[in-house]
Parts: C-alpha cells; sequence; structure tokens
C-alpha cells in the first residue's frame, strides 16, 4: 500500500482513499510511476494539502474491496473514496447482480464513515458478449444514480488505440499513459477536495 502524505500537520487538509485493483496499482511498473502517485505530486505542484493512500491491489475485486476497506476507513479517515473495483469480478464471469451488491455495501461503508464516495466506471473487452455487457456495465451507473455518486468515466477507455498507452494484453495502460490518467483523475476530483 503507497502512502503519500502532502500535509502540513498544522494545515487541515483532505484525505483520498483510492481503493482498486490493478489499474491503480501500477501493474507492472514502479509504485511511483503509477497514476495515484503522479496525481500527489501534481496536487503538491498545485499547492493543494492532501494525503493521497493508494490502497489498490492488483488482481483485486469487490469481494476483497469488502474485506480490506474496513480497516482502511478505521486507520486513514479519508474525507474522499475513490471506488475503483469491479473489472476483475467482470472479468471472471461473476454475476453482475453479485458486483452491484458488493459495490453497493462498500459504498454504504465509506459514507457511514464520513467520507465522500466517487465511483469509477468500469467497461470489459467486448469479447464478454453484449448482453453480459451490458449488464456489468449498468451496474456503475444506478449506483451512481441510487446513491447520487460522482461517476469518474473509464480513464482507461481515452488509451485504447493510442500508440504506446496499452500494454499487450489490451488491458493495462503502460508507464507512459499514467501522466495522462492523473491529470483526468485530478480534473474529475478537483471540486470535490476542500479549496
Amino acid at each position: 500500500m503507497l502512502l503519500v502524505s502532502l500535509v502540513s500537520p498544522v494545515v487541515l487538509a483532505d484525505t483520498l482513499l483510492i481503493l482498486g485493483d490493478s489499474l491503480s496499482a501500477g501493474y507492472r511498473m514502479r509504485s511511483d510511476q503509477a497514476w495515484p502517485h503522479l496525481l500527489a505530486e501534481q496536487w503538491q505542484r498545485e499547492g493543494r494539502q492532501v494525503t493521497v493512500v493508494n490502497a489498490s491491489v492488483s488482481g483485486d475485486t469487490t469481494q476483497g474491496g469488502l474485506q480490506r476497506l474496513p480497516p482502511l476507513l478505521q486507520r486513514h479517515q479519508p474525507s474522499l473514496v475513490l471506488l475503483e473495483l469491479g473489472g476483475n469480478d467482470g472479468l471472471r464471469g461473476l454475476p453482475p447482480g453479485h458486483i452491484e451488491r458488493n459495490l453497493d455495501r462498500l459504498i454504504t461503508l465509506a459514507n457511514n464513515a464520513g467520507a465522500r464516495v466517487v465511483l469509477t466506471d468500469i467497461q470489459l473487452p467486448p469479447n464478454y458478449g453484449r448482453r453480459y455487457l451490458q449488464q456489468f456495465e449498468g451496474v456503475f451507473s444506478r449506483l451512481a444514480d441510487q446513491h447520487q455518486l460522482p461517476l469518474l468515466p473509464f480513464f482507461v477507455a481515452p488509451l485504447i488505440g493510442r500508440n504506446g498507452m496499452m500494454m499487450d494484453d489490451g488491458i493495462h495502460p503502460t508507464a507512459a499513459a499514467q501522466p495522462l490518467i492523473a491529470r483526468q483523475v485530478s480534473r474529475f476530483l478537483a471540486p470535490y477536495l476542500t479549496p
């Protein structure tokens, strides 16, 4: 787990907890190359008082997130939680209803701990079939509407087809793509941080 502290002890500040999978953990790269670390550095340059806790784990699922989130909330007491989970559930073909229930519980846990939740939209490769993809992708917009959450657009989508931005597996962004993701996430999250 990566903890990047950018906070002076005398200043009231935000804590962002990122609970995700390999897309946020920096798959096959150093942790300081991954977009959460670059995001923390960007905010530091901008003078934002933010602690970024990257609790993302490659291969994690919504079930794994449910096991890991309660102690993370207790330890870090985040003001904002970015949920980037569900992709591995979908790649394993788990029922969308199961994924939705787990994400709903994650959102409720974070809200009950006093954190605002931002949900990340997730998309799967097209070879999973239209019916499953429709059911899976509907989970995220439905939960965002139900809980009135900001829904971060799938940050991998703008990278697909761009030279050097995706690894050979077609799923994971390269190290070269991480600064672009950091800027995209920063623009989206900025309105939810303390000015």
